[in-house]
């Protein structure tokens, strides 16, 4: 996924003179089925002005406050970054005046995964690797599933507990995979690192298996290629119908052995080439990054590894999955080589985790759903006194570029879902409607717009988060609320992390869920290292940012 041109106003807003609202910095969403759902229409075709942003609800007393830091601290108006936010975390520039929020759709989890790793080693996550969204985006909610390609919109929310504060979650969904039914064949170009830092236990021999899944699950028409890479970049297998030849790939997969230093870009400039040599028209072309990313030879810099993967992105369509394995890992790296392939970053430390990578999701994969796909969320300004997006700032898009289609957005393959949530403040008294969420996306064969909305009510926001009947609503903020803490920040009625723990811990009981349980173990896991420290070490979490 491209980088926006520029960020947009993630706005917070307050009636009468503007004012500071600090506002944390993370949030994300769900599992499971739950919540109350609004409407949806559909429209397609292109729009006549693909600047102008979406219809705005009726406009009402209030004025857009300035945006406050990640941390929720209130600071000057010079201040470029707040104090306690991760390192290059800037404050948003002056909002729009409007109620609008927009942003490109993410389907990346390897924070979430990384994280795990880091707290199951006895170590806290570095804050600036911490992404809500991916922590939301890694449970799969029941949304409804469209009938047709494009996407599904579900918007809920429920009360914090905070005064006039709720969680507004917008969901969206793509229709499954039919494994038995048609579907474009794949061409695949596994880049696979065999620097010496990949002979860690957990890393090649992982990557090897994982490919092995990945050979045996693939269809007799997909196409496989094999890079190898360390100081310099080989390649062990051209690009390859399966057919016959999963025995040859078997052989090509057993032959990776672990040699010196991390050539990253000799890899991609390889894996590519390979790529265009064996396109095919018509299928899903895709490189597959298998690595840690700690690049340390050849040009390491991550700006001038990006010109050759836009390249073929925008001349081949071949885009880029980034698989990252490892103790200690790449994340900031491999998340921009993804994000510039118009692709997706996944985490794997297990066996079980390379099963749910290579054999569930990546097939699936295969099959894309929509293209440039973007969101964006209006506000009522009548019910609405105060909102904010959680997470999702790296992939925030101008308000006015919604319908630009020349700016890029994100690519979703069948049986996706994505989640955005919303901390909002409403108006005391208030009624009707809160909130509008638009998606819209390219038809991945004919590039034709389409757009679907979704609506939420006061009303769908009168029952309490906790109180039952919303386990999906409550993972989601789960993993919000967690991810906000391992940032440093605090949200409205954010619980303790160890009723976190106890909230995951009765979603596991009610559900059989073994994920939910494994992040009810991570929450534990962070409160004790969390524990740990002193009181003036983390003094900073205290307070409420949204006073």
């Amino acid at each position: 996924m491209k980088r926006p041109h520029r960020r947009s106003a993630v706005t917070s807003t307050s009636t009468g003179v503007a004012r500071k609202a600090a506002l944390a910095g993370a949030l994300a969403a769900a599992l499971l089925a739950g919540g109350c759902s609004g409407g949806s229409a559909d429209s397609s075709g292109d729009s006549a002005d693909h600047r102008q942003a979406a219809p705005r609800l009726p406009a009402g007393g209030g004025t857009a406050a300035p945006p406050a830091p990640a941390d929720g601290r209130t600071d000057g108006p010079g201040d470029q970054r707040p104090s306690g936010a991760p390192e290059g975390e800037q404050r948003a520039p002056s909002p729009a005046p409007d109620y609008l929020s927009t942003f490109a759709l993410d389907v990346d989890t390897a924070s979430y995964g990384y994280a795990r790793r880091s707290l199951a080693e006895g170590r806290l996550p570095d804050p600036a690797t911490v992404r809500p969204e991916e922590f939301v985006n890694s449970f799969r909610p029941d949304y409804p599933r469209p009938a047709d390609d494009g996407f599904s919109v579900t918007v809920d929310g429920a009360r914090t507990g905070e005064e006039g504060w709720s969680l507004v979650r917008v969901g969206l969904a793509t229709r499954g995979a039919d494994r038995t039914g048609e579907r474009p064949p794949a061409a695949l170009t596994f880049v696979v690192d065999v620097s010496g830092s990949m002979n860690e236990p957990g890393r090649l021999d992982l990557a090897q298996h994982a490919l092995r899944l990945a050979a045996d699950e693939l269809r007799d028409d997909d196409s496989v290629a094999l890079v190898a890479f360390s100081d310099e970049a080989e390649t062990l297998l051209p690009m390859t119908r399966l057919g016959d030849a999963r025995g040859r790939v078997r052989e090509a997969v057993d032959s990776l052995a672990v040699r010196s230093s991390t050539n990253l870009e000799a890899g991609l400039r390889t894996g590519y080439d390979v790529a265009a040599e064996g396109h095919r028209k018509g299928a899903t072309n895709r490189v597959v990054l298998l690595s840690d990313a700690l690049a340390n030879t050849g040009e390491t810099a991550a700006d001038a590894l990006l010109g050759r993967i836009d390249e073929q992105r925008r001349e081949k369509g071949v885009t880029l999955f980034g698989v990252g394995v490892g103790s200690d890992y790449g994340d900031a790296l491999m998340e921009r080589l993804a994000d510039k392939g118009d692709g997706q970053t996944a985490y794997v430390s297990t066996r079980e985790e390379a099963r749910k990578v290579f054999v569930d999701q990546l097939p699936a994969q295969v099959e894309l759903r929509a293209r440039d796909a973007k969101a964006q969320v209006a506000f009522d300004r009548d019910t609405v006194e105060r909102f904010r997006l959680i997470g999702y700032e790296n992939r925030e898009v101008a308000d006015e570029d919604f319908r630009n289609d020349r700016v890029d957005g994100g690519e979703v393959g069948a049986g996706h879902t994505v989640t955005a949530l919303y901390a909002v403040k409403t108006r005391p008294g208030a009624s009707g409607r809160v909130a509008t969420a638009t998606v819209r996306w390219l038809d991945p064969d004919s590039r034709a717009a389409r757009e679907r909305s979704g609506t939420v009510e006061t009303g769908a926001l009168r029952a309490g988060l906790w109180e039952g009947g919303h386990d999906s609503l409550q993972l989601s903020a789960i993993s919000a609320y967690f991810a906000e803490e391992l940032r440093g920040g605090s949200l409205p009625g954010a619980p303790r992390l160890g009723a976190l723990a106890d909230h995951a811990d009765a979603i596991r009981g009610r559900s059989g869920s073994a994920v939910v349980g494994e992040l009810a173990e991570a929450v534990r896991q962070a409160d004790r290292l969390l524990g740990e420290r002193t009181d003036g070490e983390r003094e900073f979490r205290s307070g409420d940012p949204y006073a």
